[in-house]
Protein backbone atom coordinates (compact mmCIF):
# COMPACT_ATOMS: atom_id res chain seq x y z
CA UNK A 1 0.00 0.00 0.00
CA UNK A 2 2.78 2.10 0.82
CA UNK A 3 4.42 1.97 -2.31
CA UNK A 4 1.36 2.95 -4.62
CA UNK A 5 0.94 5.84 -2.41
CA UNK A 6 3.74 7.03 -2.56
CA UNK A 7 3.66 6.62 -6.54
CA UNK A 8 0.27 8.27 -7.22
CA UNK A 9 -0.85 10.27 -4.75
CA UNK A 10 2.45 11.44 -2.05
CA UNK A 11 5.66 11.78 -4.39
CA UNK A 12 5.00 10.11 -8.05
CA UNK A 13 3.02 13.08 -9.42
CA UNK A 14 5.70 15.77 -7.83
CA UNK A 15 8.65 14.42 -9.24
CA UNK A 16 6.80 13.92 -12.89
CA UNK A 17 5.52 17.81 -12.72
CA UNK A 18 9.31 19.22 -11.63
CA UNK A 19 11.45 16.78 -13.45
CA UNK A 20 9.53 15.12 -16.27
CA UNK A 21 11.49 11.69 -16.01
CA UNK A 22 11.57 9.59 -19.45
CA UNK A 23 11.49 5.93 -19.82
CA UNK A 24 12.67 3.82 -23.66
CA UNK A 25 11.82 0.12 -23.40
CA UNK A 26 8.63 0.22 -21.09
CA UNK A 27 7.24 -3.29 -23.52
CA UNK A 28 10.82 -4.96 -22.33
CA UNK A 29 9.14 -5.49 -18.88
CA UNK A 30 7.49 -9.25 -19.01
CA UNK A 31 3.72 -9.49 -18.16
CA UNK A 32 3.64 -12.70 -17.15
CA UNK A 33 6.94 -14.00 -15.45
CA UNK A 34 9.12 -12.39 -12.65
CA UNK A 35 11.91 -10.33 -13.46
CA UNK A 36 15.42 -8.59 -12.01
CA UNK A 37 15.91 -5.19 -12.91
CA UNK A 38 19.63 -5.05 -13.35
CA UNK A 39 20.76 -0.99 -13.27
CA UNK A 40 23.94 1.08 -13.36
CA UNK A 41 23.99 3.11 -10.28
CA UNK A 42 24.87 7.26 -11.06
CA UNK A 43 22.89 8.42 -8.26
CA UNK A 44 20.76 8.22 -5.12
CA UNK A 45 17.73 9.70 -6.83
CA UNK A 46 18.19 6.46 -9.32
CA UNK A 47 15.97 4.41 -6.60
CA UNK A 48 13.31 7.31 -7.03
CA UNK A 49 13.04 7.44 -10.52
CA UNK A 50 13.30 3.80 -11.57
CA UNK A 51 10.34 2.62 -9.76
CA UNK A 52 8.18 5.48 -10.50
CA UNK A 53 8.35 5.18 -14.42
CA UNK A 54 7.88 1.05 -13.87
CA UNK A 55 4.43 -0.71 -14.94
CA UNK A 56 4.58 -2.72 -11.45
CA UNK A 57 5.82 -1.94 -7.89
CA UNK A 58 9.34 -2.55 -7.75
CA UNK A 59 11.12 -4.01 -4.52
CA UNK A 60 15.03 -3.34 -4.31
CA UNK A 61 17.33 -4.89 -1.63
CA UNK A 62 18.58 -1.87 0.12
CA UNK A 63 21.51 -1.04 1.83
CA UNK A 64 20.53 -0.89 5.94
CA UNK A 65 21.99 2.22 6.01
CA UNK A 66 19.35 4.07 4.32
CA UNK A 67 17.19 2.53 7.35
CA UNK A 68 19.64 3.97 10.57
CA UNK A 69 21.06 6.97 9.23
CA UNK A 70 21.03 9.65 11.49
CA UNK A 71 19.31 13.44 11.52
CA UNK A 72 17.18 14.94 8.89
CA UNK A 73 18.16 13.09 5.98
CA UNK A 74 18.08 9.47 7.62
CA UNK A 75 15.20 10.44 8.82
CA UNK A 76 13.02 11.21 5.23
CA UNK A 77 15.45 8.45 3.93
CA UNK A 78 14.23 5.57 6.37
CA UNK A 79 10.47 7.00 6.12
CA UNK A 80 10.79 6.96 2.34
CA UNK A 81 12.26 3.04 2.14
CA UNK A 82 10.33 1.67 4.84
CA UNK A 83 7.36 3.02 3.55
CA UNK A 84 7.52 1.71 -0.17
CA UNK A 85 8.07 -1.61 1.44
CA UNK A 86 12.13 -1.74 0.37
CA UNK A 87 14.06 -4.76 2.11
CA UNK A 88 17.20 -3.65 4.09
CA UNK A 89 20.59 -5.94 3.51
CA UNK A 90 23.69 -5.51 6.09
CA UNK A 91 26.26 -5.53 3.77
CA UNK A 92 29.44 -6.18 7.01
CA UNK A 93 27.76 -9.38 7.64
CA UNK A 94 28.48 -12.40 5.75
CA UNK A 95 25.05 -14.18 7.21
CA UNK A 96 22.81 -11.13 6.94
CA UNK A 97 23.91 -11.18 3.11
CA UNK A 98 22.76 -14.78 2.96
CA UNK A 99 19.52 -13.92 4.02
CA UNK A 100 19.16 -11.05 1.80
CA UNK A 101 19.73 -13.35 -0.92
CA UNK A 102 17.51 -15.55 0.41
CA UNK A 103 14.78 -12.94 0.88
CA UNK A 104 15.30 -11.37 -2.63
CA UNK A 105 14.43 -15.16 -3.74
CA UNK A 106 11.04 -15.09 -1.58
CA UNK A 107 10.26 -11.67 -3.39
CA UNK A 108 10.81 -12.91 -6.92
CA UNK A 109 8.71 -16.48 -6.23
CA UNK A 110 5.73 -13.94 -4.76
CA UNK A 111 4.01 -13.90 -7.95
CA UNK A 112 4.21 -12.99 -11.93
CA UNK A 113 4.08 -9.50 -11.43
CA UNK A 114 7.68 -9.18 -9.20
CA UNK A 115 10.12 -7.04 -9.79
CA UNK A 116 13.39 -6.97 -8.02
CA UNK A 117 15.73 -4.29 -8.41
CA UNK A 118 19.56 -4.43 -7.90
CA UNK A 119 22.56 -2.48 -8.82
CA UNK A 120 24.97 -5.18 -9.51
CA UNK A 121 28.10 -3.04 -9.44
CA UNK A 122 27.32 -2.54 -5.44
CA UNK A 123 27.46 0.88 -5.04
CA UNK A 124 27.37 4.34 -6.81
CA UNK A 125 29.63 4.94 -9.94
CA UNK A 126 32.47 7.16 -8.41
CA UNK A 127 33.03 8.76 -11.35
CA UNK A 128 30.19 7.83 -13.80
CA UNK A 129 31.41 4.94 -15.25
CA UNK A 130 30.24 1.51 -15.34
CA UNK A 131 32.08 -0.69 -12.84
CA UNK A 132 32.87 -4.69 -12.59
CA UNK A 133 29.47 -6.45 -11.49
CA UNK A 134 28.94 -8.80 -8.04
CA UNK A 135 27.83 -12.21 -8.99
CA UNK A 136 24.83 -11.67 -6.31
CA UNK A 137 22.59 -10.81 -9.58
CA UNK A 138 23.59 -14.37 -11.19
CA UNK A 139 22.72 -16.18 -8.05
CA UNK A 140 19.59 -14.90 -7.39
CA UNK A 141 18.71 -15.10 -11.22
CA UNK A 142 19.50 -18.80 -11.05
CA UNK A 143 17.95 -19.76 -7.56
CA UNK A 144 14.54 -17.76 -9.14
CA UNK A 145 14.39 -18.29 -12.36
CA UNK A 146 13.68 -15.16 -13.25
CA UNK A 147 15.07 -13.35 -16.24
CA UNK A 148 17.10 -10.07 -15.83
CA UNK A 149 16.23 -7.45 -17.78
CA UNK A 150 19.39 -4.51 -18.02
CA UNK A 151 18.15 -0.95 -16.99
CA UNK A 152 20.23 2.15 -17.91
CA UNK A 153 20.16 5.33 -15.60
CA UNK A 154 20.35 8.46 -17.57
CA UNK A 155 21.46 12.18 -16.31
CA UNK A 156 20.46 11.08 -12.90
CA UNK A 157 24.42 11.53 -11.70
CA UNK A 158 23.88 15.33 -13.73
CA UNK A 159 20.93 16.19 -11.94
CA UNK A 160 22.05 14.92 -8.23
CA UNK A 161 25.98 14.16 -8.44
CA UNK A 162 27.38 12.64 -4.99
CA UNK A 163 26.74 15.10 -1.84
CA UNK A 164 24.12 17.17 -3.47
CA UNK A 165 21.21 16.62 -1.02
CA UNK A 166 18.42 17.48 -3.46
CA UNK A 167 18.24 16.90 -7.34
CA UNK A 168 18.44 19.61 -9.93
CA UNK A 169 15.83 20.31 -12.17
CA UNK A 170 17.53 20.00 -15.76
CA UNK A 171 18.61 17.91 -17.45
CA UNK A 172 15.25 15.54 -17.05
CA UNK A 173 16.27 12.09 -16.04
CA UNK A 174 15.11 8.87 -17.82
CA UNK A 175 15.16 5.09 -17.86
CA UNK A 176 16.51 2.76 -20.87
CA UNK A 177 14.90 -0.65 -20.20
CA UNK A 178 17.08 -3.23 -22.40
CA UNK A 179 15.48 -6.88 -23.87
CA UNK A 180 15.40 -9.53 -21.44
CA UNK A 181 18.44 -11.67 -20.87
CA UNK A 182 17.46 -15.74 -20.24
CA UNK A 183 19.58 -17.73 -18.17
CA UNK A 184 17.97 -20.72 -18.38
CA UNK A 185 20.55 -22.64 -19.90
CA UNK A 186 22.22 -22.57 -17.21
CA UNK A 187 19.40 -24.03 -14.46
CA UNK A 188 20.74 -25.89 -11.81
CA UNK A 189 24.41 -24.66 -11.44
CA UNK A 190 24.02 -21.97 -8.78
CA UNK A 191 27.13 -21.72 -6.69
CA UNK A 192 29.07 -22.62 -10.23
CA UNK A 193 31.68 -19.64 -9.58
CA UNK A 194 32.70 -19.61 -13.45
CA UNK A 195 29.20 -19.43 -14.83
CA UNK A 196 27.67 -16.74 -11.94
CA UNK A 197 31.15 -14.89 -13.45
CA UNK A 198 29.98 -14.82 -16.81
CA UNK A 199 26.06 -14.26 -16.28
CA UNK A 200 27.17 -11.38 -14.28
CA UNK A 201 29.74 -9.99 -17.23
CA UNK A 202 27.17 -10.38 -19.84
CA UNK A 203 24.66 -8.51 -17.85
CA UNK A 204 27.17 -5.79 -17.40
CA UNK A 205 28.02 -5.90 -21.22
CA UNK A 206 24.54 -5.22 -21.95
CA UNK A 207 24.59 -2.78 -19.27
CA UNK A 208 27.53 -1.04 -20.97
CA UNK A 209 25.92 -1.50 -24.73
CA UNK A 210 22.59 0.13 -23.09
CA UNK A 211 23.74 3.06 -21.12
CA UNK A 212 27.26 4.35 -23.11
CA UNK A 213 29.33 4.21 -19.73
CA UNK A 214 33.01 3.48 -20.47
CA UNK A 215 33.53 -0.15 -18.42
CA UNK A 216 36.15 -0.62 -15.61
CA UNK A 217 36.72 -3.74 -14.55
CA UNK A 218 37.23 -2.94 -11.02
CA UNK A 219 34.88 -2.97 -8.28
CA UNK A 220 33.40 0.28 -7.46
CA UNK A 221 33.74 0.23 -3.99
CA UNK A 222 37.53 -1.08 -3.70
CA UNK A 223 37.99 2.22 -5.96
CA UNK A 224 36.13 4.16 -3.99
CA UNK A 225 37.87 2.91 -0.09
CA UNK A 226 41.37 3.53 -2.71
CA UNK A 227 40.75 7.65 -3.12
CA UNK A 228 39.16 7.54 0.57
CA UNK A 229 35.41 8.05 -0.78
CA UNK A 230 32.38 7.36 1.49
CA UNK A 231 30.77 3.77 0.06
CA UNK A 232 27.72 5.27 -0.11
CA UNK A 233 24.74 7.31 1.06
CA UNK A 234 24.91 7.80 5.26
CA UNK A 235 28.03 5.49 5.46
CA UNK A 236 30.06 4.87 8.33
CA UNK A 237 33.51 3.82 9.17
CA UNK A 238 33.73 -0.31 9.67
CA UNK A 239 36.24 -2.60 10.15
CA UNK A 240 38.62 -2.95 7.00
CA UNK A 241 40.99 -5.12 5.81
CA UNK A 242 44.48 -4.96 5.47
CA UNK A 243 44.07 -3.03 2.67
CA UNK A 244 41.68 -0.60 3.69
CA UNK A 245 38.70 -2.51 1.89
CA UNK A 246 35.59 -3.77 3.36
CA UNK A 247 36.14 -7.69 1.96
CA UNK A 248 31.94 -8.77 3.17
CA UNK A 249 30.80 -5.85 1.58
CA UNK A 250 32.21 -6.66 -1.73
CA UNK A 251 30.29 -9.95 -1.75
CA UNK A 252 26.76 -8.67 -1.17
CA UNK A 253 24.42 -10.31 -1.70
CA UNK A 254 25.70 -14.44 -1.07
CA UNK A 255 28.14 -14.87 -4.05
CA UNK A 256 30.63 -17.31 -4.21
CA UNK A 257 32.71 -15.86 -7.25
CA UNK A 258 34.90 -12.92 -6.98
Amino acid sequence: MGFWLAKFIFLGPLLRFLWRPWIEGREHIPDDRPAILASNHLSFCDSFFMPLLMPRKVTFLAKAEYFTTPGIKGFFSRMFFSGVGQVPIDRSDKDAAQAALDTGVRVLRTGSNALLGIYPEGTRSPDGRLYRGKTGVARLALESGAVVIPVSMVNTDVIQPPGRLFPKLRPRPGVRIGKPLDFSRYEGMAGDRFVERSMTDEIMYELMQLSGQEYVDQYAAKVKAAEGKDIGFGSRERDRGPDGVRELGDRVPGTRAS
